[in-house]
């Protein structure tokens, strides 16, 4: 009988020892599973979130640089100087600029708001000629975003940089005084 017991006590001893070598091996799986998954998807999260942040200062950079070249290009006339004008006329900082240089400094402002290089960033098209009535004006914006945290070494195999770009379309004022 002692035999029996020792037996029975023996293989409940060998259980209890199976199911102990498996202490804390969940919580260090868990870890390295949540580490595996976990760095990938906040780096995503990075990245898209500088992309789309630069999608949207692109975006508002595009159509400032309309409205400025607009409002360059519709200065006031001196012939009107005692008739009453509302107030669509152009700010001090924009009178007396080309609306190239106006879209320019537009486009450099709204894109500092981000943290984005302004250097050439804004080509200008006006058809017929920016001052003239019912004339077009095409600005597009285009930057290139750095992606963070990709080494100079791996260039070769993955783009360290994604170009964002955006247009938008304004038309001069019909009525414009063009004398």
């Amino acid at each position: 009988m002692t035999a029996a017991r020792l037996r029975r006590g023996y293989a409940v001893l060998r259980r209890r020892a199976d199911l102990r070598g498996d202490d804390g091996n969940a919580v260090v799986e868990f870890l390295g599973v949540a580490l595996v998954l976990l760095i990938p998807t906040v780096y995503l999260v990075l990245v898209l979130g500088r992309l789309q942040a630069a999608a949207f200062a692109v975006d508002g950079a595009a159509r400032e640089a309309v409205r400025a070249a607009l409002v360059a290009a519709q200065e006031p006339a001196a012939s009107d100087e005692g008739v009453d004008q509302p107030d669509e006329h152009p700010p001090a900082s924009l009178a007396g600029l080309d609306p190239s240089s106006a879209a320019a400094a537009a486009v450099g402002i709204a894109l500092a708001d981000q943290g984005l290089p302004a250097d050439d960033a804004v080509s200008l098209v006006c058809t017929p000629a920016c001052d003239q009535p019912g004339a077009t004006v095409i600005a597009r914006v285009e930057v290139t975003v750095d992606l963070p945290l990709i080494p100079a070494f791996v260039q070769d195999r993955v783009p360290l940089a994604v170009p964002v770009s955006a247009s938008a379309t304004g038309r001069v004022d019909q009525y414009l005084d063009a004398g």
